[in-house]
């Protein structure tokens, strides 16, 4: 991963709260657009997002479900917390213990006679992987009751797992919310097709984002399943085929889309699991513009957005998205990176 970008985060920029609990809609939060060629920024609502984009253009989307990922258990007396990142198979996930303290061959029990058991190491440390012994629908059930939200240290307030996803999330299996599909109201979802503007969708499983105590995943090792519909792969094809531009949705559907591309620049039909790591000098293939959140100085997401934009524009658009208020994070503000050229 790249070196930590030189920019610090204030505390008061951490949103903490989505926007239907600071008196706005979803799609009320504000939006810096961003010329992924000139380096030119605007600033406007999310609400505006039709004012950037044209007929022809194509938005896709991630519509993975989040899922309550944290699970509360006990190994002996003392309480040990578990933080879903992956699943494996029907009865198997990579998992974080928050309290880092388990074994190979440990046991932790959880609600309904639900137990875990550590199976081994996951694709890096601190993770590993465990074996429940309930698989499918049953271990969801027990997810879904007992299980919480994930949520890190500025959010203080235990919002209730709807306030964790899009509207159009349909998929379950994400353990932080595709953040990038927040704002989108069907309101402004419906604006969007009266102008022309297409919209597919595809899955992409989010895994853990961060690991606790300054500990960030190794990008090249950060494996996560997707899947891309035959429909979404041939709408990808016709828009680029047409001239309009293939605008993702969140870092997630470029990592996805990017997967996909064959040999000859195309994307296909397909799922598996992808552990690609896009960073400068990149060739994007598949999308032409990208929606997304801010980012903190320390995560691979930032690597990505240098395929978009030169990094010296991106900084500079950061930092003034510092000075000018923006909020971070999940239920933070919007910005998104397009070759504008003429304001449709």
């Amino acid at each position: 991963m790249l070196a930590a970008r030189p920019f610090k985060v204030h505390d008061d920029l951490n949103a903490n709260a989505p926007a239907e609990f600071r008196g706005i809609q979803r799609d009320g939060v504000r939006l810096m657009t961003l010329d992924s060629i000139t380096g030119e920024s605007h600033h406007q609502f999310f609400y505006d997002l039709d004012s950037f984009l044209r007929a022809g253009d194509l938005l896709v989307l991630n519509n993975s479900r989040t899922i309550p990922a944290v699970l509360k258990g006990k190994r002996g007396k003392q309480t040990i917390e578990i933080r879903l990142s992956r699943k494996i198979s029907d009865h198997e996930w990579e998992a974080l213990i928050a309290e880092g303290l388990c074994k190979v061959g440990e046991k932790i029990t959880l609600p309904e006679g639900l137990t875990a058991t550590i199976t081994g190491l996951g694709a890096e440390a601190p993770l590993v992987n465990l074996a429940f012994s309930k698989s499918g629908i049953e271990l969801y059930e027990v997810f879904y009751q007992y299980g919480e939200p994930l949520h890190y240290e500025y959010i203080v307030t235990p919002w209730p797992i709807e306030m964790y996803q899009t509207v159009y999330a349909s998929a379950p299996g994400s353990v932080e919310m595709p953040s990038a599909g927040r704002a989108f109201t069907w309101k402004l979802l419906n604006k969007l097709k009266e102008k022309g503007v297409n919209i597919a969708f595809l899955q992409l499983h989010t895994g853990l984002s961060y690991y606790g105590n300054d500990r960030w995943p190794n990008p090249s090792n950060h494996i996560e399943e997707y899947c891309i519909p035959k429909e979404t792969a041939e709408a990808v094809i016709r828009t680029r085929t047409n001239g309009g531009r293939v605008i993702a949705v969140g870092t997630t559907v470029v990592r996805a889309l990017e997967t996909a591309v064959n040999e000859e620049g195309i994307v296909e039909a397909k799922a598996g699991f992808t552990n690609l790591y896009i960073r400068k000098g990149y060739k994007l293939k598949s999308v032409d513009g990208l929606i997304t959140g801010f980012h903190e100085p320390e995560a691979s997401h930032l690597d990505m957005l240098t395929a978009f934009i030169e990094e010296p524009l991106l900084m500079k658009a950061y930092n003034e998205a510092l000075a000018s208020g923006y909020l971070w994070h999940e239920f933070g503000d919007m910005n998104i990176i397009l070759p504008m050229g003429k304001k449709q």
